[in-house]
């Protein structure tokens, strides 16, 4: 792969690539950049876990740490990254670029659909549950899944109760001008990805057409919820993952969720649902234990 040769690498080293993140993004976009052999720098709010932290710095990538929240080190990233001309900000709340590739996990899904047999269809819709922070992924696959399944698919996006941003910004159409701590929320979540306090314009406006509701959960219910699918199905995944989980027990036992499901007016008995448990596999075993017990 050309790309990974030392002659490309050589080239890279000259360049910078920045990221804001509470976490999984900055290790994916951090990782990978080293590999590659650029610098890297990864901003992360006070939020981010320790152990997240530890592993980039342990590949090589220059991690810098605010005590404010997401929107701070995105905030601080960019203008840091602007100061470079050689320097590129890989900014989740504003890419078109990041949009679409997160929209092609959607073509991922399609496969794998069609290899477990499950059909999509107005007989056999599909329900998929994603945890929300920002917004940039959820937004992304849920846009790549209505271009391949339009109407049959619904689309959840599940947040921690003290931090909605997307919520807060889809309700009152301010998107990104209202900020979860303008209603008295604290932002502050166990779920450290989920951990944002103002949703992505962008990504609001757009899913405006897209989005079949939004969901909220409780921070005490994402351990439970990670420890019954660690022992039921023998997956680890992180608390903001777990949240989804709870997806689509608030749709079929609320009163909302059954409004909707009357209104669609789809057999639920043909339909698959599905929940984006993203992140757990890079979690050290000493902090799965303590999340677990």
């Amino acid at each position: 792969m050309k790309l990974a040769e030392d002659k490309s690498r050589e080239v890279f080293h000259d360049h910078t690539i920045q990221v804001g993140s509470t976490g999984n993004l900055g290790i994916s976009i951090g990782i990978i950049s080293v590999v590659f052999g650029y610098r890297t720098v990864v901003h992360m709010s006070a939020d981010a876990k320790e152990w997240k932290k530890e592993l980039l710095r342990g590949h090589g990538v220059i991690v810098v740490e605010y005590e404010g929240d997401y929107a701070e080190a995105v905030r601080k990233g960019r203008e840091q990254s602007k100061l470079d001309s050689r320097s590129y900000f890989v900014d989740d709340e504003n890419s078109r670029s990041l949009f679409m590739g997160y929209a092609t996990a959607a073509l991922g899904i399609q496969e794998q659909l069609q290899e477990a047999k499950i059909q999509v269809d107005r007989e056999h819709p599909l329900f998929v549950y994603l945890p929300c922070g920002i917004g940039g992924a959820p937004g992304g696959i849920t846009f790549g899944l209505k271009q391949i399944f339009g109407d049959q698919v619904h689309c959840f996006f599940v947040e921690p109760k003290q931090a909605p941003c997307m919520l807060s910004g889809l309700l009152t159409g301010l998107h990104s001008q209202i900020s979860v701590q303008d209603l008295g929320l604290t932002g502050k979540t166990q779920a450290d990805g989920l951990a944002v306090g103002r949703a992505s314009g962008f990504v609001g406006k757009t899913m405006e057409h897209f989005i079949s509701g939004v969901l909220t959960v409780d921070d005490e219910k994402l351990c439970p919820a990670i420890q019954m699918c660690y022992e039921t199905e023998g997956i680890f995944m992180e608390p903001s993952a777990g949240s989804a989980i709870w997806g689509p027990v608030r749709l079929f036992s609320e009163e909302e969720g059954r409004e909707y499901l009357k209104k669609i007016g789809c057999s639920m008995e043909g339909s698959t649902h599905m929940i984006w448990a993203t992140g757990g596999r890079l979690v050290p075993n000493g902090v799965r234990k303590q999340l677990l017990n």
